[in-house]
């Protein structure tokens, strides 16, 4: 893979590797990638939690519940 950035992003990452934090340009960019994967997968955790908390007050499980999870578990229940 190769990326083409302009000479100003050049210099910055250049200057991120010399700094000693990064071995290598490749390290840098796995590393952005990283950084932006965790930041998405807190983003879908934020929504989540969005979308339970509005759905309305929460209520305890039930044995029945518990079963029906546990059915799904074990494959016996679709």
């Amino acid at each position: 893979m190769n990326i083409a950035l302009p000479e100003p992003m050049r210099a910055y990452v250049a200057k991120r590797v010399e700094s000693g934090q990064f071995g290598n340009t490749s390290e840098y960019v796995r590393e952005l990638i990283r950084r932006d994967q965790r930041e998405q997968d807190i983003a879908r955790l934020r929504a989540m939690v969005e979308v339970g908390l509005a759905s309305g007050p929460a209520r305890a499980d039930t044995a029945e519940d518990w079963a029906e999870l546990d059915a799904i578990a074990r494959g016996t229940k679709e």
